[in-house]
């Protein structure tokens, strides 16, 4: 057996070329998708030491999978968390895979547990639980966009990350405040010294989301410091050989998981299977499984490859930073936010970034972002209509704005927004952070709500267009099932970020979310003519409204007929017909304004 054993290792490939890549035109990119969507606040699932817990956690796991997939009921017993966690786990794990054959990604709800999770997948997916966000930076005109996320809160963590300068005037300032308060008892310039330190922290708390380039290569260099640990989980040993790194290998089959968390591509281009970027699995004969690899040689070959893309995305960001901006670069589609008004950036590989739109209203129709993975960012005072089967959807640091999304079939993710109306129709949303907003969703799995938020309303969805269902059916959302009214609430504090954090407040639970009462509750109408010439077979909202909102509905209905017919029949000189008549458009008018519809009334007249 050992000289059998030892003939296998005979046969691997020898050590790759010099060029890391047999295509040199193709480079290695994070799965952003892992890492943005992919993440959940729950303390049992964030290890100190990944490799460490991990590995026993993987024998267990195995020991009770059935055909290497586990449900949810092993995952619950053997990581100690509730049922609704660990289908929480299936449910976020399948949305954020990295192939479209697993069971898993199309498995209806029903089915989600007696599909389970590849105990490959699930093992990387908890390994990745313990990534730490890069720090959100703050804008550089924060004055522009000083409406979009106002934090109330000394202690939200952000004193951590204050400038050295500031770091130096706040500390200037606490120890005048403290002189002078208890040396004269002058109570005013102590209280102006105060109002400045709250001014320093809720400006450096305004910030924004990282650049592509800057989360790429945060990405990428956790990769890079944990590339050993996640390889030896994958890896198996060569039977009759000792426990040591260089007995293990890795088949062409187990590779491919690697594909949870990396993948090759630029602009433009498709994302082929992770083997044929390899000079050692590449062009395999389909009838004949690949040779095993060392893990050693897959462990070089990838950090050579991350190297090259770290050093590439390094002399990007510097050229940027020490050259004259560009707005119509379009390389980076996630570029400095708002450094364009109304800007549209499209990536072949990224998402298409929406950002900076002001007091306006847009469109995107399907033949803009079919397929695609879109991003909102910091924009204020407007309607954005995405009317389009989807991806993923990211809705961040937006204010006073309505965004209708057509049909996300992954993930929609929605932070940091105040006073925000969103519309969708998705398999699954995830809601951190806000305040003061209202969501009307179409949703298949249990909307999230994590992080600091306050005052959230959920409602059932309340629009269509003509072309909802097609798409819908396209990207895999279902009518039928809609758990809009049962949120479930985690964690306040995002283990994930790189922030500090008060003691004690680590098991704090985040504040759900209040159902909007059926009276309140009115229809979104989307004008026919954003369609286009082609109409879609879609005349309804495809959700059935629950009872309550239905009968509300009617009995609205109802009382609107009566108030018409009592004008119509009541008798009424021309002059008092007149009056009434102005009357009546005063308040229309003021309901316009004080509700935000008459921006995009004005939009639409425009249109």
């Amino acid at each position: 057996m050992i000289e059998e054993d030892q003939d296998l290792i005979d046969q691997s490939p020898p050590p790759p070329d010099p060029n890391p890549n047999p295509n040199p035109n193709s480079t290695i990119h994070p799965r952003r998708v892992s890492f943005e969507h992919g993440l959940l606040p729950i303390q049992k699932l964030v290890f100190a030491d990944p490799i460490q817990t991990l590995a026993p956690v993987k024998r267990k796991l195995a020991d009770a999978a059935s055909n290497n997939r586990v449900g949810s009921g092993v995952i619950a017993e053997v990581l100690q968390i509730s049922g609704d966690h660990a289908r929480l786990v299936l449910e976020t794990l399948g949305s954020v895979l990295h192939s479209e054959g697993d069971p898993l990604v199309g498995a209806k709800p029903e089915e989600v547990e007696s599909v389970g999770a590849d105990l490959r997948d699930l093992v990387l997916f908890l390994y990745i639980q313990s990534y730490k966000k890069l720090l959100p930076r703050t804008h550089k005109d924060s004055a522009a966009v000083a409406d979009v996320w106002p934090s109330t809160s000394a202690f939200d963590g952000y004193l951590s990350a204050l400038s050295p300068i500031q770091a130096k005037l706040l500390t200037l300032l606490i120890v005048l405040r403290c002189a002078i308060f208890t040396t004269t008892g002058s109570k005013v310039f102590s209280y102006i010294c105060l109002l400045i330190i709250l001014q320093l922290v809720r400006s450096n708390s305004r910030r924004f989301m990282p650049s592509q380039a800057d989360d790429e290569a945060h990405q990428l260099s956790y990769l890079q410091k944990h590339l050993a640990n996640i390889i030896s989980l994958l890896a198996e040993p060569v039977e009759g050989e000792g426990e040591g790194e260089e007995s293990l290998v890795l088949s062409m089959e187990a590779f491919e998981h690697l594909g949870f968390l990396v993948q090759f591509g630029d602009k433009g281009s498709d994302v082929s299977p992770l083997s044929q970027a390899t000079p050692f699995f590449a062009n395999s004969d389909p009838d004949m499984p690949a040779v095993p690899v060392p893990a050693s040689q897959v462990h070089d070959w990838l950090l050579q490859n991350i190297a090259s893309a770290l050093e590439s995305i390094t002399e990007r960001i510097s050229g940027k930073e020490n050259g004259p901006s560009n707005a119509s670069d379009q390389d980076d589609a996630m570029s400095d936010a708002c450094d364009a008004p109304n800007k549209i950036a499209s990536s072949g590989r990224g998402p298409c970034l929406i950002e900076g739109v002001s007091k306006t209203s847009l469109v995107k129709q399907a033949s803009d972002l079919r397929g695609r993975s879109v991003k909102v960012v910091n924009c204020h005072d407007s309607v954005i209509y995405l009317l389009a089967p989807l991806r993923y959807a990211t809705v961040h640091g937006c204010s006073d704005t309505t965004i209708v999304l057509g049909a996300v079939g992954k993930a929609l993710r929605v932070e940091h927004c105040e006073r925000v109306h969103v519309i969708a129709a998705a398999k699954r949303v995830c809601i951190a952070n806000c305040r003061e907003c209202v969501f009307f969703l179409g949703v298949n799995q249990r909307p999230l709500i994590v992080g600091d938020n306050h005052k959230l309303q959920v409602a059932p969805y309340n629009t269509y267009y003509s072309h909802l269902e097609e798409h819908m059916s396209e990207v895999g959302v279902e009518a039928t099932i809609n758990k809009w009214d049962k949120p479930l609430a985690l964690g306040a504090v995002d283990p994930h970020d790189s922030l500090s954090h008060p003691a004690g407040v680590a098991d704090a639970q985040a504040e759900s979310a209040a159902c909007v009462d059926p009276d309140q509750f009115i229809n979104f109408l989307i004008p026919n003519w954003f369609n286009g010439e082609e109409i879609g077979s879609t005349k309804d909202n495809p959700f059935p409204l629950p009872d309550p909102y239905m009968a509300a509905q009617q009995r609205n209905l109802k009382n609107l007929e009566e108030t018409r017919r009592s004008l119509r029949e009541t008798p009424l000189e021309e002059n008092r017909k007149k009056e009434l008549s102005s009357a009546l458009h005063v308040y229309f008018k003021d309901w316009l304004y004080a509700s935000g519809n008459i921006r995009q009334l004005y939009c639409l007249q425009g249109d």
